[in-house]
């Protein structure tokens, strides 16, 4: 599966992609992703294998000039209601996007996110589709923003993703 934009290829992981992850996993840019970090590039090759598993629902970002992974984006499909039935509709998505700092502020996570949304309406038959955004996260509100998402909620200490200095947890605020 392959995305096309003007100036990005989204498409599914290879294992040779693991130096370019392991560049961007190895330090958390965010919080959030602290539970992905990857802390050699053997585990980042294996992340990789891993990866091909979901190659509908998580792709790499990668710039159609040079093939370079910049990022990545996913959505695993779920049903709206949480208390659903095993066989309900899987038509809600909450997509989770991550460029590596050097390609930030360039517009890329947009043109990757705008195409994938559209993916998933129009491919996948998304109903709703919604973001989890840390309250200190602005890039990423902005973007939100930008796709047209609008804040339906603060959920004050709402999730923990990293520990706080006494090892208690550091609960985040989260839109």
């Amino acid at each position: 599966m392959l995305i096309a934009t003007e100036r990005l290829l989204l498409r599914p992981f290879v294992e040779a992609d693991a130096a370019e992850v392991y560049a961007y996993l190895k330090e958390s840019a965010v919080r959030c992703f602290a539970s992905m970090k990857l802390h050699s590039l053997d585990e980042a090759r294996a992340e990789m294998r891993r990866r091909r598993e979901e190659a509908e629902f998580h792709l790499a970002i990668t710039l159609q000039e040079s093939g370079a992974v910049i990022g990545e984006i996913e959505a695993l499909p779920e049903a709206g209601d949480p208390h659903a039935q095993e066989d309900a509709v899987l038509d809600t998505f909450s997509p989770c996007w991550m460029l590596h700092p050097a390609y930030q502020g360039k517009g890329y996570a947009f043109e990757a996110a705008q195409a994938f949304l559209d993916y998933l309406f129009r491919d996948k038959g998304a109903r709703r589709i919604y973001a989890y955004v840390e309250d200190d996260n602005l890039a990423s509100q902005r973007l939100c923003e930008r796709l047209g998402m609008r804040q339906e909620g603060l959920f004050l200490e709402f999730v923990s993703f990293v520990k706080q200095p006494d090892g208690t947890p550091l609960y985040e605020n989260t839109l």
